[in-house]
């Protein structure tokens, strides 16, 4: 059945759902979990002149990043280990994380992604979009998506 599931994580209540499906079908197909986890790049943005106040210097941006990134892995080794499934974590900061998503599964050679769905309709979908919407139009790897 499957070998390696990817399963991205956000840290919400329903990315837990995911891990804890994620971790089901791992269990019942002898698969090995790999969470992972797309920070936002460090970004400035600068108006003409004008530096925001609250610039953080790109060293303690990333590794305030790192330790946040590494808090919300934690949860899927975790629960890997609670299951009895093997798993590895990892995180790659990117502008869009559906790229990374996909990107993240085809590094890993995984052969299934399980991930939540935030459920965004109406003009809150229009407008922000869905990164599971668009890993399930771009994954050329099967998509399972928990609600």
């Amino acid at each position: 059945m499957y070998k390696r599931i990817l399963v991205p994580v956000d840290g919400t209540p329903l990315s837990k759902k995911a891990i804890r499906e994620a971790l089901k079908i791992a269990k019942l197909s002898g698969a090995k979990v790999t969470g992972f986890f797309s920070p936002p790049e460090y970004e400035v943005l600068i108006y003409g002149e004008y530096f925001p106040p609250d610039l953080l210097p790109r060293e303690e941006y990333e590794a305030r990043a790192k330790k946040n990134a590494e808090k919300i892995l934690s949860t899927v080794r975790k629960e890997a280990e609670t299951a009895g499934v093997a798993c590895d974590t990892f995180h790659e900061p990117s502008r869009m994380p559906w790229e990374a998503i996909i990107e993240a599964a085809r590094k890993k050679r995984c052969d299934l992604i399980v991930m939540a769905s935030h459920g965004r309709k109406g003009l809150t979908g229009v407008l922000l979009g869905s990164e599971t919407t668009k890993v399930l139009t771009h994954s050329k790897i099967p998509v399972l998506v928990v609600r």
